[in-house]
């Protein structure tokens, strides 16, 4: 056989098989989505139980492990002057919007050292929309000292951490790992 027709060979099975590989890559790099909402949830592994924890919130309510039973709850660990825990109210107050119905309850712990004088305008001008609280130190060591904020967890109907996240996350990313779970 000589060079041309050899060439011409490749050329006529490289050409499709390239074209097939191409129009492959979308399937190749997406990850495979769940077949359903209960097996997304099975997906995130169980951490831990949830601690037992109790504190009382800026409205006078007590929020914690027992008043919440039988919800999905973040807990989120925050503060009035962390750039990144900011950021992520918006996304908390639309998420705790749309699920409340559903069970979602969202908390937010603030490790503020002005305590309500600082959370409370905050929470105000951000137009929070879930209970707020000021972390104790007990609360904050029951879930494990924090190595930053801010620190999220999630947790499961049955009083599991799902999910344990250390610094921020977009809103829309974070929604698809809670949302299975309810």
């Amino acid at each position: 056989m000589n060079r041309t027709a050899f060439s011409s060979r490749i050329v006529r099975w490289s050409v499709p098989l390239a074209c097939a590989l191409f129009a492959a890559l979308p399937a190749l790099r997406s990850e495979p989505e769940s077949s359903s909402p209960v097996a997304a949830a099975a997906a995130l592994p169980v951490i831990g139980p949830a601690p037992s924890w109790k504190l009382v919130s800026l409205d006078g309510n007590e929020v914690g492990s027992e008043a919440l039973k039988g919800k999905v709850v973040v807990v989120d660990f925050w503060a009035t002057w962390c750039g990144p825990c900011v950021h992520e109210i918006p996304g908390y107050v639309a998420m705790q919007k749309k699920y409340a119905d559903r069970g979602l309850v969202i908390v937010g712990l603030s490790v503020d050292r002005k305590g309500e004088a600082a959370v409370r305008p905050f929470a105000k001008r951000m137009d929070v929309n879930y209970p707020l609280a000021i972390a104790t130190p007990e609360v904050i060591a029951a879930f494990g000292e924090l190595e930053a904020i801010p620190t999220t967890y999630l947790i499961d109907r049955e009083g599991r951490i799902r999910h344990k996240k250390t610094g921020s996350m977009e809103a829309a990313d974070y929604e698809k790992l809670l949302a299975p779970l309810l």
